[in-house]
């Protein structure tokens, strides 16, 4: 369900809470694709409510428009919100979601949060951080890693080329890379891109990653 969150400026914005099956066990916040906060995303929350964990989906774009929800095939939509974004507003409104977890708190994101989870390990207070697919990594390569972060990535992706993951990974000595035989999207089962062996496995060794740093 929705509830309301404000960051630390004033600004308020929908936040998507999943509690834990059983026993919490730590917290995630999840950030999302140009899309919004899907139903497709959701549903991830609730993969990782069934194994104890609280999660969050902050609406980043909020900002832009309340409520913003892009279908699949409108993706220039979504890409124009992301354009308009700011990320230090949505680091604000990150931090927001992981104040309101609480405790021991990974970020999650995936496309444009996917690189907004690395910006998070960089500035935020979180355990560790999880790039799936993330995108824009060559404009987060500043600052180092504040905690360790997994990346999965599709070998075929042209958002993430070979040069941009080679410069993240000179730069970013904390960034763990898994590389998949697929491209852009792959964990998404609710668009065409997605390669259900890949996803499996990314998140099998998410599962695993989160473990280890949450416990």
């Amino acid at each position: 369900m929705f509830q309301t969150l404000t960051a630390s400026d004033g600004h308020r914005l929908d936040c998507w809470m999943q509690p834990p099956d059983g026993p919490r066990r730590g917290g995630l916040v999840i950030l999302q694709e140009i899309f919004g906060v899907t139903e497709q995303l959701q549903g991830v929350a609730r993969r990782y409510g069934a194994q104890g964990l609280e999660v969050a989906i902050p609406a980043l774009f909020d900002r832009q428009r309340r409520g913003a929800v892009i279908p699949f095939d409108q993706a220039p939509v979504g890409r124009d919100l992301m354009l308009a974004a700011s990320v230090d507003a949505a680091m604000l409104d990150t931090a927001a979601a992981v104040a309101a977890l609480g405790g021991k708190v990974a970020v999650m994101g995936f496309c444009w949060g996917g690189g907004l989870a690395v910006r998070a390990a960089q500035v935020l207070d979180i355990a560790c951080a999880v790039s799936f697919y993330g995108t824009r990594l060559q404009t987060y390569l500043d600052t180092p890693l504040r905690a360790p972060v997994l990346g999965h990535f599709g070998l075929n992706d042209d958002h993430t080329p070979a040069d941009v993951l080679a410069a993240a990974r000179a730069a970013l000595p904390w960034f763990e890379m898994q590389m998949y035989p697929t491209g852009h999207a792959f964990a998404n089962d609710a668009r065409p891109s997605y390669a259900p062996d890949s996803a499996m496995l990314a998140h099998q060794r998410t599962d695993a990653f989160l473990a280890l740093h949450l416990g």
